[in-house]
């Protein structure tokens, strides 16, 4: 009688922590298993639509490069090319806003942002 005794108390332990996990208000074992089965079925989906959002991310990034940067330092000063082959928004402000972190000033800028985009600065260090 011992071991049954025991063997229905950890029954009982693993179905409390069942409906707890699966935020279950059942009473019976039945409906406790029916709510676990539909919470591994809502977790299925979102695990699906994860998958199917990650597949999307790393698409529209395959499809959208990030820009070529290249650097040459001049005799006093430096000359700095950005080019992407997608024009991007906000990717000038960006460039802008690293110049100013870096403490670089800019003399001079030729800039074109049409079907592409391509920056070429030349300038030095304040």
């Amino acid at each position: 009688m011992g071991s049954r005794d025991q063997k229905r108390a950890a029954l009982y332990e693993k179905l409390q922590q069942l409906r707890s996990i699966t935020n279950s208000n059942a009473v019976n074992k039945t409906s406790i298993i029916v709510d676990a089965s539909k919470y591994i079925e809502e977790l299925k989906q979102k695990v699906e639509r994860l998958n199917q959002e990650t597949e999307t991310s790393q698409s529209s990034t395959e499809q959208s490069p990030l820009p070529m940067v290249t650097v040459k330092t001049l005799e006093k000063g430096f000359l700095i090319n950005v080019f992407s082959e997608k024009n991007c928004p906000g990717l000038l402000e960006s460039i802008l806003q690293a110049f100013e972190e870096l403490g670089l000033d800019v003399l001079d800028a030729r800039i074109s942002c049409s079907d592409t985009f391509h920056l070429e600065a030349i300038g030095g260090e304040v």
